[in-house]
């Protein structure tokens, strides 16, 4: 080989080199940001969580809402060296919560806010262990390639219990529709998971994230039938009923908010903006009276329907715990 091939391949692994470590060193300088940033996630997540469990502590009785307060703010305090432990002890507190007992909106941002921390978690997780592996090679290290960079850190806490078989919380509006001859309006349907239980309930459904309770009433009666109502029109809340309840086979820990509204002149019910799955599991609609409330064997829902609908026009302006 002639002394000018021998320079040639000399410069042009040199350059290969070169470029590799170019290339190594942006990966790197990539990865750190990477893990700053699922740090920063992670770090907000458990914030959250934190100001959240503080909430509950408020609602709970004073020796376990005082341990609880007490563990989320030392969360909230605690350095980096001491974070997984106190992240930790929060974490087995809040597994003692009885969560029946709080109102549903309260379980609903708990619920969230651990999940948030499980996935911030276990991006941060990825991405600790991403940088470490390109870290640890030889070629890196004997190079420096690093900088002067802080090498990133697991956090290593024990993830919340998220199973599916958690009751998941489920804020509803519903509106108690009535007409001229104060007949109500009631839907026939069953659960798509036992289509042999069949049964009766008022308009209404789901309220969506960052919707009110009295705008997912008037959504809720307009997309079931076809009636559009001023949500500022709608009388209530004018009952509470908090049940646990499954469909389709998941289970759900429902808090149900039930308005009142009269049937403008000139409407009639239009079923036609019905889901796919409403379309699938409700089969009919009637207009009831109270009487053949009373004297039917069928299961209506509230149960105690019969005998709340005399008490409408007496309403005092507080919502009424029903079953």
């Amino acid at each position: 080989m002639s002394e000018l091939a021998v320079i040639l391949t000399a410069v042009a692994v040199l350059v290969l080199i070169g470029v590799w470590l170019v290339a190594t060193a942006n990966r790197l300088d990539r990865l750190h940001v990477r893990t700053d940033a699922a740090w920063a996630a992670l770090d907000a997540a458990l914030a959250r969580r934190a100001v959240v469990a503080r909430a509950v502590s408020g609602v709970l009785e004073p020796v376990g809402g005082d341990r609880l307060r007490v563990l989320a703010e030392r969360a909230e305090r605690s350095a980096r060296a001491e974070r997984e432990a106190a992240e930790n002890a929060l974490t087995r507190e809040l597994s003692t919560v009885d969560r029946q007992g709080l109102a549903l909106t309260l379980v609903a941002e708990l619920v969230d806010a651990e999940q948030r921390v499980v996935i911030a978690r276990r991006v941060h997780g990825d991405a600790v262990r991403d940088t470490l592996a390109l870290r640890r090679r030889r070629p890196v290290r004997w190079l420096k390639l690093a900088g002067t960079a802080p090498s990133p850190e697991y956090l290593e806490i024990a993830e919340p219990e998220l199973t599916d078989d958690t009751p998941r919380p489920r804020p509803s509006a519903r509106v108690v529709l009535l007409d001229a001859d104060d007949r109500v309006l009631l839907f026939h349907g069953h659960d798509p998971a036992r289509t042999g239980e069949t049964y009766w309930f008022t308009a209404g459904g789901g309220v969506e994230p960052g919707e009110d309770l009295r705008t997912a009433a008037a959504r809720e009666l307009r997309e079931e039938t076809g009636i559009t109502l001023d949500p500022d029109s709608l009388t209530g809340p004018i009952w509470r009923r908090r049940v646990l309840f499954s469909f389709a086979g998941r289970t759900y820990d429902g808090e149900e908010w039930f308005f009142h509204a009269r049937l403008p002149e000139g409407y009639t019910v239009d079923t036609s903006g019905f889901t796919a799955l409403e379309s699938e599991t409700i089969t009919a609609h009637r207009w009831w009276t109270t009487a053949e409330l009373r004297e039917t064997s069928e299961t209506v829902y509230p149960v105690q329907l019969a005998d709340l609908l005399p008490t409408l026009p007496a309403w005092d302006g507080q919502p009424r715990a029903v079953r």
